[in-house]
């Protein structure tokens, strides 16, 4: 009797002979549970993958990067089989996995209700607990197409399978360019089939698999992200590995939620952005203005250290400038419509600073001896976002860069690339971030210009650059602008949230555009290298990351009002005043609260107002000369001298403490 054919597979490393028919979750002996699918090859399967001779499996954990996303397009599903189940008119969009959870489209006749959202959770809940096995099938797309008749925008992904859908929002989870799957829910015991979806999977091994989850909101979208489509129903929800940590997960969005810088920009009176002038333009009040202009202020300052030129360029321009460098051929779906002036001649918002730069660069005859030539500008710039993604002061319509452009020689490139990496970090440290990683992009094929040799030098040099700061770097292949190659700071603030702050561009093409030489020592004409460099990315972006990341409680020398006076009785105003001339005389922006409230409420409210230090004093403060402090922390330190308290507060505010 002959043997049972074997595989030969490579087992976590290790090589291993398996029965043939052996499937990814036998080799691994996964229960489902903490393992819920396979690297094969390294490509993800299901674990009821059959096994080839040759095959690499890795296991696929629950709670690693890949195994979530698993985990969360499975409870996709089944949240649009619990939908069609309470609302069998319910047309299907996409599902795929996003970060931190997953969504559906669906198209409905009446928007979801909150009362809804409870019973579709509910029913995904018996869903669940049924147990309902994910069987993988592949399908002609002649039989898809007669499975779906009823989905009409299944069958428009099916009709871009390969193409536009993997280009589409969401789309690559349901169709690719191989061959279409569906995915059939089956039933434990009786095996009948209790839903399906067209899906390139993988997905956990039965509904039982999916441990904790919770459906957040709803959201208008449209059908593959275009304004033209059909508005969808988006349900948004999370699931996690474990109950602990979908606990976890709301907990941060709570904290999230407390320091949402829209909530606090309107309870600190910071900013606010009227509907009279527009989604996405804002304007700073007075408290606001003053956070901002100290921000800018000290960054000026720490320019002018650095050997920086200050400019200042129109807000509008000809649409020949945005022509010459390529935005109008790569950008124009990011720029506000023309306005026609002078008789026809269409005249465009900025949405870059950078061309006007160039010209500046260009306005003279240049000398290898001004190299490098550091132009900065606070340079407001504006950009039609769509509605949909317009948020707060983090994704605006008109805001305002702090723009860079340094012009040097290609000898002069890696030493200025290290440096102004060194000055950036140090300056962003300055605002109270210090926990950062570096993310490398690189060239899209699809999108670029100037030579791939070009492109290669300026990557390299890029890459050292960022090397040298020791951080963690992490590559975002086919992330560059069409210029050049980037590198950019990502900052996490003080809940763990990764924030995209400084960006530094190597530019070889648009001195190619824009003819830009200098005179070189041997009296030749040569090309600059342009290095583009956003430090806060935008002001108002920066100042919305640093009150979240502070939940509002700024840091004395950025705080709007830094100390307040609060007398125990009227007749203890004219104290307070007297120590409000001393602090405003070293420069402290100080208050003295002489309203009709009581001490307690006088307290209360600066404490909302999240004002660093309170000045107390009564009657046995004014016989000493003395103050007493309340902190923001709630602690009391009594009988302080005056000139002592002064000190104090001036220290904090210049060591930025």
């Amino acid at each position: 009797m002959s043997a049972a054919p074997e595989l030969h597979i490579t087992l976590a490393g290790t090589p291993r002979a398996v029965a043939a028919t052996t499937t990814a979750g036998q080799a691994l002996e996964a229960d489902g549970k903490t393992v819920i699918a396979a690297l094969v090859n390294g490509e993800p399967r299901d674990l009821a993958h059959e096994l080839a001779d040759g095959d690499t499996v890795e296991p696929v954990a629950i709670e690693s990067e890949e195994g979530r996303a698993i985990l969360r397009h499975s409870t996709a599903h089944v949240l649009a089989q619990a939908v069609q189940e309470l609302f069998p008119e319910a047309k299907l969009g996409i599902g795929p996995p996003v970060e931190n959870g997953f969504y559906y489209d669906f198209d409905v006749a009446e928007p979801f209700t909150p009362a809804d959202l409870k019973a579709i959770e509910k029913k995904m809940q018996q869903i669940v607990k049924q147990g309902q096995r994910f069987d993988r099938r592949e399908v002609s797309d002649d039989d898809a197409r007669a499975e779906l008749a009823t989905e009409p925008y299944k069958l428009e992904l099916i009709g871009l399978k390969g193409g536009a859908a993997e280009a589409a929002e969401g789309a690559s989870a349901e169709v690719g360019a191989g061959e279409l799957t569906i995915y059939d829910n089956i039933h434990p015991r009786t095996g009948e089939q209790c839903w399906k979806d067209l899906c390139r999977g993988p997905h956990v091994p039965t509904t039982k698999s999916i441990p904790a989850f919770k459906l957040m909101r709803t959201a208008a979208a449209y059908w593959r992200g275009k304004e033209t489509n059909p508005q969808l129903q988006r349900v948004y929800g999370t699931a996690w590995e474990d109950k602990d940590a979908l606990k976890a997960y709301l907990a941060f969005l709570e904290e999230a939620e407390k320091r949402d810088h829209r909530k606090l920009g309107s309870e600190l009176d910071l900013f606010s952005i009227p509907d009279e002038i527009g989604s996405g333009l804002a304007v700073f009040h007075p408290k606001g203005g003053v956070i901002r202009r100290v921000m800018e202020d000290y960054s000026r300052k720490r320019h002018e250290e650095g050997g920086y030129e200050f400019v200042y360029t129109p807000h509008a321009t000809k649409s020949a400038l945005f022509e010459k460098s390529g935005h109008l051929d790569w950008y124009a779906d990011g720029m506000y419509p023309p306005m026609q002036l002078d008789g026809g001649q269409d005249y465009y918002l900025k949405p870059m600073n950078c061309p006007m730069h160039h010209l500046i660069f260009d306005a003279r005859g240049r000398s290898y001896r001004e190299l490098p030539l550091r132009l900065f500008e606070f340079g407001t710039v504006y950009r039609y976002e769509k509605s949909g993604v317009v948020h707060g002061l983090t994704r605006a319509r008109g805001f305002t860069q702090d723009d860079s452009h340094i012009y040097c020689t290609r000898e002069q490139m890696a030493d200025e690339l290290d440096s102004l990496l060194t000055f950036v970090l140090d300056l962003l440290r300055d605002y109270g971030l210090d926990d950062f990683y570096l993310e490398l992009s690189t060239k899209d094929p699809e999108k670029f210009v100037g030579s791939d040799e070009i492109w290669e030098e300026s990557t390299r040099v890029l890459r050292q650059a960022a090397d040298k700061q020791g951080l963690d770097l992490v590559m975002d292949p086919g992330g560059a602008a069409f210029y050049g190659p980037k590198v950019s700071v990502q900052a996490k603030d003080a809940i763990g949230r990764t924030w995209q702050m400084s960006t530094i561009q190597v530019d070889f093409n648009m001195p190619e555009r824009f003819d830009l030489e200098y005179t070189a020592a041997d009296g030749s004409r040569q090309r600059p290298v342009v290095i583009h460099r956003a430090l806060f990315g935008s002001i108002e972006r920066f100042f919305a990351v640093l009150l979240e990341h502070y939940a509002g409680a700024f840091p004395a020398w950025l705080a709007p009002v830094q100390a307040v006076g609060i007398p125990i009785a009227d007749e203890h105003v004219p104290y307070l005043q007297e120590v409000q001339a001393k602090l405003r005389a070293e420069g402290i922006r100080v208050e003295v609260d002489a309203g009709d409230d009581r001490m307690q409420k006088k307290i209360r409210n600066a404490q909302k107002q999240k004002v660093p230090f309170m000045v107390l004093a009564g009657d046995d403060d004014v016989a000493k000369g003395a103050v007493s402090f309340r902190y923001r922390d709630g602690s009391q330190n009594n009988g302080v001298p005056v000139d002592e308290a002064v000190a104090e507060i001036v220290a904090a505010v210049r060591e930025h403490r």
